[in-house]
């Protein structure tokens, strides 16, 4: 595990993840090692080029104090491309609701009593990347689930959505990246593999399935997309002699908070978990800002530098994480907020624990509760779109890990300060407390609004 505290600098890491699905006998595929070993690249795409964010510093004249005229030029330069690269959503908007729905209670619920984190994003691309190597009711049951009439909407939705929230510009960064995996012994359909390099920017590789270098490539991969924060739970993945094929996206995204928590203000406090009470720290801020409640929570969020923001709910006394997840009004408010009735502009007394939580799920189960359930049957599964001349192949496994932290500078986890109001009542005239000092939720959200990681946090530390 890493360490809570980030770096100094204007940038700090919080959090990634990875999707992996294979299909086995049926599943699997790996890109080449980097020490010339028998894993050969295939492909590799040629990711979006934006003007970097100017520092300000290196614009200063040193002896005047005064900012150089080419400062503004090269703003503008980078707030074009920012600009172009996130005008994306009118694409999408509306079309992932479905999905969020059915997935967020799904895949975070009735997972006992540790830490839960899922990023809607993440898998929502690696589900897309399956559809294209699929055809008949197996990939009917995947547009079905992402909410797209055909494989061509689907293109469209997955192309947006994945430009919308790719940014690595210096001044705020959301890296996306895909990736397929080849055995080296079948043959596919180019035209497949074309497509989702266009549509998910994906790399392939292809190599032997089984063998020591090609799980190391792998995992070397999957590091060097997440900056190496699942490093313990990459460790663990490994692709098996018969697998076929095997598909893998990641996102890794840093962010500065807009406004700092202030380290002397940290202190040891308690936090009541569903088992057992923790001494952890607690960071403290009091801030005017809107405070939202609904029937069973409150809420409250904490804004990004370069945008986007990290929201806490905090269920009402007598009221589990379980039970948010499966309430209406918490999926409404977390999915659509705009127009919230139920909201007051006061002095929020925010206080929330610092943390680094992790999560490694198996989302086969969930997935065939959600309808997906053609390609984990090998007598029913069509993979013809991607593979020549093979039958009975099936996906044998889909692993989602996770890691979010938080701490003074930035935050990418979540953090409910609970305060001592019923859901449904009025909060205080001016002022509330607002303590995430039992189980919440949380959710981080990019600049278009929708979720890209959604967490439960019973064990802060």
């Amino acid at each position: 595990m890493i360490h809570t505290h980030f770096p100094k600098g204007p940038l700090f890491t919080i959090l990634s993840l990875l999707l992996t699905g294979s299909l086995a006998a049926c599943s699997a595929s790996g890109p080449q090692a980097r020490d010339g070993s028998a894993v050969k690249v295939l492909a590799e795409p040629s990711y979006p080029q934006m003007a970097s964010y100017p520092n300000e510093d290196a614009y200063t004249d040193s002896s005047t104090g005064e900012i150089k005229e080419d400062f503004y030029d090269a703003y503008d330069a980078w707030n074009g491309d920012r600009r172009a690269q996130l005008d994306q959503a009118a694409a999408y908007e509306g079309k992932l609701t479905g999905f969020l729905r059915k997935s967020i209670p799904q895949f975070l619920s009735g997972q006992g009593e540790g830490n839960r984190i899922y990023s809607p994003l993440n898998v929502y691309l690696a589900l897309g990347m399956l559809a294209e190597l699929t055809d008949g009711n197996s990939r009917g049951q995947i547009l079905d689930l992402l909410g797209a009439d055909s494989i061509q909407e689907l293109r469209t939705l997955a192309s947006a959505l994945w430009n919308a929230n790719y940014c690595n510009d210096g001044a705020s960064t959301s890296i996306l990246a895909s990736s397929l995996w080849l055995n080296q012994d079948v043959s596919f359909v180019p035209s497949a593999m074309e497509q989702l390099a266009k549509a998910y920017y994906a790399s392939s590789y292809q190599g032997e399935m089984g063998t020591e270098e090609l799980n190391k490539a792998l995992q070397t991969w999957l590091n060097e997309q997440t900056g190496g924060l699942l490093e313990e739970q990459a460790s663990g993945l490994g692709l098996e002699a018969d697998t076929v094929l095997a598909l893998a996206t990641t996102i890794y995204f840093r962010g500065k908070w807009a406004s700092e928590f202030s380290e002397g203000r940290t202190s040891q406090e308690v936090f009541h978990g569903p088992e057992q009470e923790l001494t952890c720290d607690f960071m403290h801020q009091s801030d005017s800002q809107e405070y939202y409640w609904g029937d069973k929570f409150s809420a409250a969020s904490k804004s990004f530098e370069s945008g986007g923001a990290m929201w806490f709910l905090l269920p009402d006394e007598g009221i589990s994480a379980d039970e948010l997840l499966k309430d209406e009004e918490a999926m409404d408010f977390l999915l659509e907020r705009e127009g919230w009735e139920n909201h007051k502009a006061l002095i929020v007394n925010l206080s929330v624990p610092k943390f680094d939580v992790a999560s490694d799920l198996n989302l086969v189960a969930d997935l065939q509760a959600l309808g997906v359930k053609d390609v984990f049957d090998s007598e029913v599964s069509d993979f013809s779109p991607s593979v020549k001349d093979m039958e009975g192949l099936f996906v044998s496994k889909v692993n989602h890990a996770a890691r979010v932290a938080i701490d003074e500078e930035g935050c990418i986890a979540a953090a409910y300060t609970v305060m001592a109001v019923c859901g449904a009542g009025m909060p205080p005239e001016e002022e509330v407390d607002f303590v995430l000092n039992r189980p919440f939720l949380f959710a981080i959200t990019g600049n278009d609004g929708l979720p890209l990681f959604v967490g439960v946090v019973n064990q802060p530390a």
